[in-house]
């Protein structure tokens, strides 16, 4: 594979050029029978020809939209370039989609097909199919069974690429007359305020993101045989553009995860060299690592807290010199063990789709992992900028742009974009387009600031600022990551906006209340509990330790509990595992009301 950053004309000929290079080497793996299988570059290269030709065959033309559904794995990645391939394209959809969401999507969209993975996915998306205006197709990765007859035509999988040649120079040749200002998909926002809204990402864009990342990795770290395992929604754009195209750019091999409940068994399974994950799962690690470390004894506590001492210094800016002994002992005891959890070759793990706290970073690099936190949204490819090793990591900053990529600071303070990477617009608004992109430039709705160094920080979101009743702005997110870092709570929102205070919403961590419970001879009875006075002082002496952290206008003054945690399949979280503010608030409005009464 070629170690230099390429300017292709679209992703599919990106993928081609790396499949003729890749031939039978593996390129994609999936767990079959508690085996590892890979398909190689050359096998994915002839399915990716054999269904655009089969999607073309079927009457499928060059602007036609198809919604992908599909849970992670190796078909994934295949259909995606199959329907850019056939000069579709393509709307990826989240697999926790309701049958409403699929419907709000296939009509918006008009879909004119749909390939979904499997029965019980089909099961939520066909109701939604036989009431759309356009859709005429439904392929079935895995066999449907039962499926409805009538105006909709359905296929298998296998059979549709069995019927239609496998000619790869022929497709890759007619790849080429695409260009990268040709939409490559829709793909809808996960909607933490409203309705999702179709964003329309063009080939430049994404191969905008690649290339910066490219040069990234080229720079910082040396550009190898990469391997990354995925886990986030494809469907989402962060995982779309970081996990799976990001990869294809680099000729790397992708494996697909398990699931969250065997990630951390497929980590050191799979050895991976570079992860693209959230800030959610560095606070399950993080929690997960220090249990295991308090089983250790007191010698290897004594490392962890002399790491956390020493990282702390260094993100400040300094290490002592009387540090540099134990800094040393730490990288050949500690830190290898910690590492060999990851896989034991890991070069960084990215972080992104929501704001990392500075602490859960400073954490992960004290014990001798990189942690990048990038910076971006849908609308941006979605990669704007990114922390690097050669500009200084600082944990309370996004990193600089990306390659090629412009970013100012507006009067009021919103962060501003120009550049290859901004999207078309959303489908079918161009009012909300208007708004949101002026004069070429894509305004974020995040507030933040460019440090001496060209690193971006973010502040908040603009719209999600809360402003108190005398003016002071305080940034929720901010207030929330302090919260969550303390072992009694695992997820927090804060509300405020117009009010004289801000306030809580707590979810308690169930592992610490069952020690709680045991401690105390409770029964773990969560209603019962959320009334008992010792168990609500346990969690105001919580958020007491946070409040000593904050300024006047940011403290917490009350809190309720939740009455479970905020989960995607109570939609209470998007699939990225972002707040869904308005759901919640909704919920618990009357609540949390109720507390500027007391």
């Amino acid at each position: 594979m070629p170690r230099q950053i390429e300017h292709f004309p679209n992703l599919v000929t990106m993928f081609f050029t790396r499949a003729g290079a890749g031939g039978d080497r593996p390129f994609l793996w999936a767990k079959r029978d508690g085996k590892w299988v890979s398909t190689s570059w050359r096998q994915a290269a002839e399915t990716v020809a054999s269904l655009a030709a089969a999607l073309n065959r079927i009457g499928l033309r060059r602007g036609d939209t198809v919604m992908l559904v599909s849970e992670n794995r190796p078909e994934w990645i295949m259909a995606d370039l199959a329907i850019m391939a056939a000069g579709c394209i393509t709307v990826p959809t989240y697999i926790t989609n309701t049958t409403r969401d699929h419907q709000h999507i296939l009509d918006d969209s008009s879909a004119r097909a749909v390939i979904v993975s499997s029965p019980k996915l089909a099961k939520t998306l066909l109701p939604a199919v036989l009431r759309a205006n356009n859709c005429e197709h439904v392929i079935g990765i895995d066999p449907i069974r039962g499926a409805q007859p009538g105006a909709i035509e359905y296929h298998d999988w296998s059979a549709l690429i069995a019927s239609a040649p496998a000619d790869v120079p022929a497709r890759a040749a007619a790849a080429a007359s695409f260009g990268r200002d040709d939409l490559a998909c829709v793909i809808y926002t996960s909607g933490t305020g409203g309705a999702p809204r179709g964003v329309m990402q063009h080939h430049g864009a994404i191969l905008h993101n690649v290339e910066g990342c490219i040069d990234v990795i080229t720079n910082d770290f040396g550009w190898d045989e990469e391997v990354f395992l995925s886990f986030l929604p494809a469907s989402h754009a962060y995982e779309h553009s970081g996990g799976q195209y990001f990869p294809v750019g680099l000729g790397a091999q992708i494996y697909y995860s398990e699931g969250l409940e065997k990630l951390a068994s497929n980590i050191e399974e799979v050895r991976p060299t570079l992860m693209v994950v959230v800030p959610r799962l560095f606070e399950v690690l993080r929690t997960r690592i220090v249990k295991g470390i308090e089983k250790q004894g007191r010698l290897t506590n004594y490392l962890m807290r002399r790491a956390l001492d020493i990282g702390a210094k260094q993100a400040a800016g300094s290490m002592p010199l009387l540090d540099r002994p134990m800094d040393f002992v730490l990288g050949k005891t500690l830190r290898p063990k910690v590492g060999q959890r990851f896989g034991g070759r890991i070069k960084a793990m990215v972080s992104g789709g929501a704001p990392l706290n500075p602490e859960i970073g400073t954490f992960f690099s004290s014990l001798g992992l990189t942690v990048l936190q990038g910076y971006g949204q849908t609308e941006s490819g979605p990669v704007i900028s990114c922390n690097r090793p050669k500009a200084g990591i600082k944990m309370d900053t996004v990193g600089p742009p990306l390659l090629n990529t412009e970013v100012r600071i507006a009067d009021d303070g919103e962060i501003l974009v120009r550049g290859e990477l901004v999207m078309k617009g959303y489908w079918r608004n161009p009012a909300m387009t208007e708004r949101t992109i002026v004069d070429g430039w894509l305004h974020t709705g995040d507030i933040g600031i460019i440090d001496g160094r060209g690193r971006i920080q973010i502040t908040d979101r603009k719209k999600d600022l809360i402003i108190l009743d005398k003016g002071d702005n305080v940034a929720p997110q901010r207030v929330e990551g302090m919260l969550t870092l303390q072992p009694e709570i695992v997820q927090a929102m804060v509300v405020g906006d117009r009010r004289p205070y801000v306030i809580g919403l707590l979810v308690p961590d169930p592992e610490w209340t069952a020690e709680w419970c045991r401690a105390n001879g409770r029964p773990y009875d969560f209603a019962a509990l959320a009334q008992d006075p010792d168990y609500q002082r346990a969690l105001s002496a919580a958020v007491d330790r946070v409040n000593a952290d904050l300024s006047v206008i940011e403290k917490v003054r009350r809190f309720v509990l939740a009455d479970e945690p905020f989960t995607v399949e109570n939609e209470q979280l998007t699939p990225s595992i972002k707040i869904r503010r308005h759901v919640v608030k909704e919920k618990y409005g009357e609540r949390l009301d109720a507390l500027y009464k007391r």
